[in-house]
C-alpha cells in the first residue's frame, strides 16, 4: 500500500505541473533533496556532538568548568559543521544561483550567466582528491569562467543518476526562465 504523504518525492512526481500557492521564486531554494551520503554524514556528527555534551555534562560535574567549556565549545563546533554540512549545495531563485559550499558561496545573477550544461568530464568523488568519469552540470559566465554546481558522484548524487539529472534539468529550467535571452536566438524569434 503506497503512502504518498510519507515520501518526500510527491514534490517531484511529473503529473504535478502546478505551482504550489507558496512557490515564492524569490527565496533561495535548493532544487533537490539533499542526498543519503550527505545527510548520514549530519547525522554521524550530530551523534558524535551528543557524546561531547555528554562528556561535558561530565565534565562539568566534576567542577572543571574550564574544560567543561572548551567541551561545550568543541560540541558547538562539531554541530555547526554537521548544519553547514546539510547547507552544502546548489540553490536558485529568480535573482540567481548560488552554490554554497562548505567554507565559501559562490553567487552568480542570471543575467551573467551565459549557459548551464551537462558535460561528461572527470569528477571529485565524494568530494575526496580521487577523480572517475562522470557528469558534471556546469555554469559558463558571461566571462567565460566555467564553475561546477553539480557532480554525479558528489554526496547528494552518488548511485542517483534520476536524482542528479531531475536536478540538473530543473537548473537548466531556471536558467532557461531567468537567464538572459541569447542574441542569436532574439534575432531569430523577430
Amino acid at each position: 500500500m503506497p503512502l504518498p504523504f510519507l515520501t518526500a518525492d510527491r514534490a517531484f512526481d511529473a503529473t504535478d505541473d502546478v505551482a504550489l500557492p507558496f512557490d515564492d521564486h524569490d527565496q533561495w531554494r535548493r532544487p533537490y533533496r539533499p542526498g543519503p551520503w550527505r545527510v548520514g554524514a549530519a547525522a554521524l556528527a550530530l551523534l558524535l556532538a551528543s557524546f561531547v555534551l555528554l562528556a561535558a555534562v561530565i565534565v562539568a560535574a566534576a567542577g572543571a568548568t574550564p574544560g567543561a567549556a572548551v567541551t561545550f565549545g568543541l560540541a558547538a563546533l562539531i554541530i555547526a559543521a554537521a548544519l553547514r554540512t546539510l547547507r552544502v549545495g546548489v540553490w536558485v531563485s529568480r535573482h540567481g544561483v548560488r552554490r554554497v559550499g562548505f567554507l565559501a558561496n559562490t553567487t552568480v545573477a542570471w543575467g551573467q550567466v551565459a549557459e548551464v550544461r551537462t558535460a561528461q568530464q572527470p569528477v571529485r568523488w565524494l568530494g575526496l582528491p580521487r577523480t572517475v568519469q562522470g557528469q558534471a552540470l556546469i555554469l559558463v559566465r558571461q566571462g567565460g569562467e566555467r564553475i561546477t554546481l553539480l557532480t554525479d558522484h558528489n554526496a547528494d548524487f552518488l548511485s542517483r543518476v534520476e536524482a542528479f539529472d531531475r536536478a540538473a534539468d530543473t537548473v537548466e529550467a531556471w536558467n532557461a526562465e531567468y537567464g538572459v535571452v541569447a542574441p542569436v536566438a532574439a534575432a531569430a524569434t523577430r
